[in-house]
């Protein structure tokens, strides 16, 4: 579960940098996944104020996959 986090993390590296998950125990992992949330909400709305419906659209799916992630790992409620 660390592991594929940890990659998800990965991709959102290119927006911002954060190794959090890669050094957290287990139970940490959930707080890891909302910030990173959080974070690539914020990233997303940067990108639609600057009109750049491309790296809008990368971000999107990093969320995406990142909050699938949460959901099937335990790590977040789906609403």
């Amino acid at each position: 579960m660390a592991g594929e986090l940890s990659e998800l993390l990965g991709h959102l590296r290119a927006a911002a940098s954060t190794e959090a998950a890669e050094t957290q125990p287990i139970p940490a992992l959930a707080a890891v996944t909302v910030r990173a949330l959080a974070l690539i909400e914020g990233l997303c709305w940067d990108s639609l104020n600057r009109g750049d419906m491309s790296a809008f659209t990368r971000q999107a799916v990093v969320s995406a996959e990142l909050h699938d992630f949460g959901v099937c790992a335990g790590l977040l409620r789906e609403p």
